[in-house]
């Protein structure tokens, strides 16, 4: 992302607890590390592979899984554990699920800590792209029970400056996060596509989301349905704003950018220190129209209701752009300035739904 996404933020920050992360839970060393999705010896399917870190399955690692998991439509089975490793799913493995074998986020954790400013070994730095813990950009990719973490930290790297840091970087199309959980600080969940002529739909259902600074951002097609995104309290700012939820950068040609339906979004900072949202409109794509819609979701009061949305840029202002909100609650939902908040009318969000978002594709049904 641009130089001038960093410009906010400075030196400092909360510590690695505020990510939640779990050590690896006293049952992993149980003798049933897969649940009730089989094991090596009595497989799903002939194209299932098993991971744990103690040695029970296939393979130890993810990325050792995935490496091996070629062609389409393959399965893991991901056993409690704490899997510290960057993964990257590349186009060709389509079709791919990964399961959570315990059926709960917390005990299987995928996590690193690059940052875009973290030196690359051989010169350079990692990027924003590059800094993600994992990349998926298959088709047709899904998760279940994960948690895709990322705890780089600011005040453990004050000489770095580019301090964006992705848990999840997905860029394929039908890509489905049911139960799943993504840790980090800046641009913790990347929604995007492979291309800016795709339009990658991907669907997240009873997710949780935390962070700080554009949290979530992209030019995907995406729908949050019953997600929980948490704002993070911060030391190093000096005065609010302290982040921003939502960074969507959708192509103009898209008529669907992010929808946020059935959810809700709390504070751990004081009240008002945070924005809903501010577009972004990346250099690659000077033309984007960023899009984002939240409706039927509370607002809790870390949301400056009189302010919600900012620019990022000047030269692209917030109102410019296709931001809307219907019959949300709560205190940061209250529409004190209307001029700052456009509401969708009762006809307008009845076609601002998940089916209109996704189409054909309907990955609901496997929640």
């Amino acid at each position: 992302m641009p130089l001038s996404r960093r410009g906010f933020l400075t030196a400092g920050t909360a510590a690695a607890a505020a990510l939640a992360l779990t050590s690896a839970p006293a049952h992993a060393l149980t003798t049933r590390p897969f649940g009730r999705y089989g094991s090596p010896a009595r497989r799903l399917t002939p194209g299932t592979l098993y991971v744990d870190p103690y040695g029970r399955g296939d393979f130890t690692t993810v990325r050792a899984a995935v490496t091996a998991a070629t062609g389409s439509g393959r399965t893991l089975v991901i056993a409690p554990g704490r899997y510290r490793e960057t993964v990257a799913v590349d186009a060709g493995r389509t079709e791919m699920t990964w399961i959570g074998a315990s059926e709960n986020p917390r005990d299987v954790v995928i996590v690193y800590d690059n940052a875009a400013g973290t030196p690359k070994p051989g010169g350079g730095t990692y990027g924003t792209t590059g800094s993600a813990t994992t990349t998926v950009q298959a088709d047709g990719f899904t998760a279940r029970w994960i948690t895709f973490a990322n705890d780089w930290l600011r005040a453990d790297h004050p000489d770095i400056s580019g301090t964006q840091a992705v848990a999840l970087k997905a860029q394929g199309d039908r890509s489905a996060f049911l139960h799943c959980r993504f840790l980090g600080h800046q641009d913790t969940l990347y929604a995007d596509s492979t291309a800016l002529g795709l339009f990658a739909r991907q669907y997240y259902a009873h997710c949780y989301v935390e962070g700080d600074v554009d949290f979530v951002f992209g030019r995907a097609t995406a729908v949050y349905e019953h997600c929980h995104f948490r704002t993070l309290n911060r030391t190093d700012p000096a005065a609010a704003p302290y982040g921003f939820v939502f960074a969507p950068s959708t192509a103009a040609a898209n008529p669907r950018g992010y929808l946020v339906t059935g959810s809700r979004v709390s504070s751990g900072a004081p009240d008002a220190f945070y924005k809903l949202a501010r577009p972004w409109v990346p250099s690659s794509d000077p033309t984007a129209r960023p899009m984002l819609t939240v409706r039927d979701t509370r607002l809790g009061p870390g949301i400056d209701a009189a302010a919600p949305y900012t620019d990022m840029s000047a030269a692209h202002p917030w109102q410019d752009q296709r931001f809307a909100e219907y019959r949300n609650t709560g205190p940061g939902a209250v529409v004190t300035v209307p001029e700052n908040r456009p509401q969708l009318t009762a006809v307008q969000a009845a076609s601002e739904t998940r089916t209109a978002w996704l189409g054909d594709w309907t990955p609901w049904e496997e929640c």
